[in-house]
This record gives C-alpha cells, sequence and structure tokens, in this order.
C-alpha cells in the first residue's frame, strides 16, 4: 500500500502530520506553523517564526526580475491558467536567481566544516580567507556573495543580521559569510558584498534546518509576489510590450508602425 505520514483524506476527516485539519488546525494555527508541521512534522520552535517570517517577506518580491517576466509573458500566452504563469516564475529558480539560497548554505557548511559554535573571530576570518582564495583559484562561484546593482553592499542585510541577532542565530554562519564579505576585497579585485541568498543560507543553518528550506521557502514567498505580478498584468499589462520590445530589438522584423 502507498500511504504518506504527511496527510490521510477519508469520507468525514481530513489529517496532516495525524492533527485533524478542521477540528485542529483550521482556526487555530498561522501559515509559519502550518509550513513546519508539513515540512517537519512539528511547529515553531523557540523564536524560528520570527526568523522564517523574515525570510518569507525577503523573498516574496523584487520586481521585474527573471521569474516576474516569465510569469507575465507566460500569462499573456495562457491567461486561462494562471497557474501555468507561477509555475513559470518558479521553474527558473536555480543557483543565480532565487534559488542561490540552498547553494550559499551548502557552500558554506562546506567552508566552515572544521569550525565550532564558540570558534574565535580570528579562526573564522582565517577559514574565510582560505575558503575564498581557493574559491578563486579553482574558479569557482561564490554564492551568496556580490550582487549586481547593490555593488556597495546589500541594504537587507544589517536588517536581516538585526533580525538574527534578536532571536538569538547569529553565530558562526553569519560570522563566516561576513568574513568572507571582507575576504573578497583583498582576494579579487574589488569588494563581493554578502547578498541576500548569503545571509538566508545563514539563517538556515543556524536554525539548523535542511539546506532544502533556504530555496523551498524561496519558492513559496516568491508565489505571493508572482501572484501580485499577474494581478497587476490584467490592469496595467507589460507582456504585450515586453514582446515588442524584443521583436524590434531584432532588424529582421518588420513590424507595423503605431
Amino acid at each position: 500500500m502507498i500511504t504518506t505520514e504527511i496527510g490521510q483524506t477519508t469520507t468525514d476527516r481530513i489529517t496532516v502530520r495525524g492533527h485533524d485539519l478542521a477540528g485542529e488546525l483550521i482556526g487555530n494555527i498561522d501559515f509559519i506553523d502550518m509550513l513546519m508541521l508539513v515540512t517537519l512534522d512539528r511547529r515553531c520552535e523557540g523564536h524560528e517564526k520570527e526568523m522564517l517570517n523574515a525570510i518569507l517577506v525577503t523573498v516574496t518580491d523584487h520586481g521585474l526580475t527573471p521569474s516576474a517576466l516569465a510569469a507575465r509573458l507566460t500569462y499573456m500566452g495562457a491567461p486561462e491558467a494562471p497557474q501555468a504563469a507561477i509555475a513559470a516564475g518558479l521553474l527558473g529558480a536555480g543557483s543565480v536567481f532565487l534559488g542561490a539560497m540552498q547553494n550559499a548554505a551548502q557552500m558554506l557548511q562546506e567552508a566552515g566544516s572544521d569550525l565550532a559554535e564558540d570558534a574565535s573571530d580570528e579562526d573564522i576570518r582565517r577559514v574565510a580567507l582560505e575558503f575564498v582564495s581557493e574559491r578563486r583559484r579553482q574558479r569557482r562561484p561564490l554564492y551568496g556573495l556580490g550582487h549586481n546593482i547593490h555593488i556597495d553592499g546589500d541594504p537587507r542585510i544589517p536588517s536581516l543580521r538585526a533580525v538574527s541577532e534578536a532571536n538569538g542565530y547569529y553565530g558562526r554562519w553569519w560570522k563566516l559569510l561576513l568574513a568572507m564579505d571582507d575576504a573578497s576585497s583583498t582576494v579579487y579585485s574589488r569588494r563581493l558584498p554578502a547578498n541576500t541568498a548569503g545571509a538566508v543560507g545563514a539563517m538556515i543553518l543556524s536554525m539548523g534546518l535542511p539546506v532544502h528550506m533556504a530555496r523551498g521557502l524561496a519558492l513559496v514567498g516568491r508565489c505571493a509576489g508572482l501572484l501580485g505580478h499577474l494581478i497587476e498584468e490584467e490592469t496595467h499589462p507589460t507582456g504585450q510590450e515586453l514582446w515588442d520590445l524584443v521583436l524590434r530589438q531584432d532588424p529582421r522584423n518588420e513590424l507595423p508602425t503605431k
């Protein structure tokens, strides 16, 4: 028999992780706790909820990113299927856009595998410099560092750090990320400032959550942002304008003048 421990449905009852959906959960549990219940079979502990809320708020929307563009253009072609547009926007989440939080968490784990939780600042700086130097030597990317717009520093970093500090989740992973930020100025010709992907990666590790949660939370939060783009597309469409712009960039296309 094929079963799952996540949910069960009978003629008169739906359970999620053994809890009655109608009788126990609806009206008595918020979405963050429900997310944790479904994924990890427990509710939030300590100050996890504040941390997760901050992450979800951070990743909800960043403007006309590739995910938003993909969603809007898909919606233009299939307005009867908004779910397809949102799915299209999420499919591009990877190591470059939106999904890099998981890559950053895995990289921090690799770099700090031998660091104790109470490692000294000197040890953390040493490890960061050695890791960034080796990464450059191997010509491998530094996930969670650098930004094409916020070249002098990601404005979200101080806020996310403050949330982590206030809730007791500021330790070796955050310190290692910021030490890599400092080391980048020495190893490279310019600074590669810590970005949101790195911060979220550090936050997930600080809470001891599975690294897949980093990308998963990014997808959950961005669903809401993409829904906003689709609703705006209904009243202020940009998909057609984007399509026309692409066509006009190719001199082989002959479009009628308006």
